[in-house]
């Protein structure tokens, strides 16, 4: 009986890892597009200034405390 249960594990383990695998990529992926967006948001929000433009509309609207 320890065979068998020696045998589930390994056959589980390729699928485990390899759930586990794609699940940092996918992580790693969507929280560097949100980083990404943030800051380009930031560089024209203060570009925007800079000109003297108004700030888009809803730039606030996405959560952000930063005044």
């Amino acid at each position: 009986m320890d065979n068998f249960w020696v045998n589930a594990l390994w056959s589980l383990a390729p699928t485990v890892l390899v759930g586990l695998i794609f699940w940092v990529v996918m992580r790693s992926i969507i929280r560097s597009d949100r980083d990404e967006r943030a800051a380009y948001a930031k560089i024209e929000a203060t570009e925007r200034a800079r000109l003297g433009l108004p700030p888009t509309p809803g730039a606030t609207a996405g959560g952000s405390t930063e005044a």
